[in-house]
């Protein structure tokens, strides 16, 4: 189904070029994106003619595809959604795109077993449960863990592109920390997720430029720029983040032996599942057992110990131990406040 493929490439490329309202979409724009996107998808050099993008609107505006795009031109020459929240994904799932999932479906199922694409076993039962509920109208059967209000998704697509063409980005951020948005020119590298949430590692532009990680959802804007773009030569991709939990890193960062005890009722979770790919079983004791992970320290780190309690104990290093005696001895003070402030209230009632 080359042709029904091809049209799809184009649906999802003008979606997502009138969803990005920071640029004004003439149907000339719309035809170079099309025909880019084909060319990298699919190898096809020929572009794409002016009637068939002007179909593909029209398709898009029609119920034929369960879209009903509600596009419209302004000053008789842009090109834009009239609801800012529109997108062709946000539809239900059309007969044409049910069809091109199964056959993507049967075909990461070969791969199935592989030990080189492990990964995708996750991503195919996900595919195969989709497709499920859909043709039976039946809720899924597995319930995978998400996160449906994450802003920064929109970007995910774009960043990867520009990861693989190595092309600069201008970017426009606001970090939690920071008062107001900044924006400047970024190298992207690698996208990272964790724990649902996105990240990007590349270089930051500018005198002193420097590696940065990003959070998708504080990102404002993002789009391409012609600054030259910075090639990766201070780190190893593939290893980067082996030493850490989540992403938190500089350069420079040495990792050192955690050491921590966990009590018996809990140490089976951490058994099955453990903190980090290099946790070590050192010793048994009477009401628990000790462990040890090579890892950076870091705030994700922290708050992952923290989550375990009275049920864990922190053995080493002094400056980790020191850290969370100072949390916990916050997080105590904290509920002692509030104990004494519903004690006053009782008092003067």
């Amino acid at each position: 189904m080359p042709v029904n493929r091809n049209a799809l490439i184009r649906y999802r490329t003008i979606d997502n070029c009138l969803r990005n309202r920071y640029k004004r979409w003439t149907l000339e724009d719309l035809i170079d994106a099309c025909s880019d996107a084909l060319y990298e998808f699919e190898g096809i050099d020929k572009g794409v003619s002016r009637r068939s993008v002007q179909a593909d609107i029209e398709m898009m505006r029609s119920n034929k595809l369960g879209y009903e795009a509600p596009i419209i031109v302004v000053d008789r020459k842009y090109y834009t959604y009239a609801d800012k929240n529109y997108s062709i994904t946000n539809s239900p799932i059309s007969q044409q795109d049910m069809q091109v999932l199964s056959e993507v479906s049967g075909l990461l199922k070969q791969f199935k077993g592989f030990n080189h694409f492990a990964d995708l076993n996750e991503m195919v039962s996900k595919l195969e449960d989709k497709i499920y509920s859909q043709k039976t109208h039946c809720p899924p059967v597995v319930d995978f863990e998400r996160n449906d209000n994450l802003k920064g998704l929109e970007y995910i697509e774009g960043i990867r592109k520009a990861i693989v063409a190595q092309k600069t980005l201008c970017v426009t951020y606001q970090s939690f920390k920071a008062r107001e948005a900044s924006t400047f020119c970024f190298s992207p590298y690698l996208l990272k997720e964790y724990r649902n949430r996105w990240f990007i590692l590349g270089m930051r532009h500018g005198r002193g430029g420097h590696l940065l990680n990003l959070a998708l959802d504080r990102i404002e804007s993002i789009e391409e720029h012609e600054d030259v773009y910075r090639e990766n030569t201070v780190i190893d991709l593939t290893t980067y983040y082996n030493d850490v939990i989540g992403v938190t890193k500089s350069l420079g960062q040495r990792d050192c032996e955690v050491v921590f005890w966990i009590d018996n009722a809990n140490a089976p979770y951490i058994i099955t599942k453990p903190l980090h790919h290099t946790q070590k079983f050192l010793m048994e004791e009477n009401d628990g057992k000790v462990f040890s992970i090579k890892v950076i320290l870091n705030y994700e780190l922290e708050r992952e110990l923290l989550g375990f309690g009275s049920k864990i104990k922190i053995l080493r290093p002094r400056i980790l131990v020191k850290q969370i005696k100072q949390n916990l001895a916050r997080a105590l003070e904290r509920y002692n406040h509030v104990e004494a402030l519903a004690n006053n209230v009782v008092e003067e009632k």
